[in-house]
């Protein structure tokens, strides 16, 4: 299933005791619909907050079930800030986590006045972004590196080395996107990252400071793990 939900609500993708979370609200909605208990597995654990444009789970179902009438359905026992998209047949041995290649998410930034319209999905700023500095920052950013250093100590797996294809950030409409795809990520590892950049840019630290927490794996050389209302799991790839 392909899906797309707002992350304000939910404590994340992953169930978790005395939390409402995504895989939680579908896999009720799919009892709903198919009249037992039906586990979902999701492509990734987002964060409490965070949100998804394009997110994928898979599940066993042998219901001969119409995907019109099962789109229809689901969607009708949803909340409005969850939608399933898209469901299509995949073989048996499919898995919504380990077959992804890899990911993209974007980081929304607006400039000004708080602005209702924009503050659910991006974070204000008060200073301009330093171009300049943030671009030569990112650069370093790119390739096979060790981004333990990039990750909080919730993350719940010891290899962490991740391959960055792309990272950028530029300016689309009213907002400052910061734009980063990888074969994977880790617990806060954009979020981190993000924060980083904004300290780079105000001139608080250096513009090579990656290649330093790279070498170290030190997390205090870096700069807050940012807000996650502005970060959204933009695309997976298969």
């Amino acid at each position: 299933m392909k899906i797309s939900y707002d992350g304000t609500a939910y404590h994340g993708w992953q169930i978790q005791p005395n939390s409402i979370t995504v895989q939680e609200t579908i896999q009720n909605s799919l009892k709903t619909v198919l009249g037992k208990q039906t586990d979902v597995t999701g492509c990734s654990r987002t964060d409490t907050g965070v949100h998804a444009k394009e997110f994928y789970c898979h599940l066993d179902c042998d219901d001969n079930i119409p995907k019109s009438a099962f789109l229809r359905g689901l969607n009708s026992c949803l909340p409005n800030d969850i939608a399933v998209v898209d469901a299509t047949e995949v073989q048996s041995d499919f898995h919504a986590r380990y077959n992804a290649k890899g990911k993209n998410y974007i980081y929304n930034f607006y400039y000004g006045v708080t602005n209702p319209f924009y503050d659910r999905y991006a974070l204000r700023l008060d200073n301009e972004i330093n171009f300049n500095r943030v671009e030569k920052f990112c650069e370093t950013i790119i390739g096979e590196h060790d981004f333990y250093g990039f990750s909080s100590s919730g993350r719940s797996v010891e290899d962490t080395v991740r391959t960055v294809s792309d990272c950028k950030i530029y300016k689309d409409d009213d907002f400052l996107r910061f734009d980063i795809t990888a074969n994977g990520f880790l617990y806060n590892m954009v979020r981190i990252i993000v924060g980083t950049m904004l300290d780079v840019s105000s001139g608080r630290l250096d513009t090579n400071i990656a290649n330093e927490i790279f070498e170290t794996k030190n997390r205090q050389l870096g700069g807050n793990t940012i807000a996650a209302k502005g970060l959204f799991l933009n695309k997976v790839f298969y």
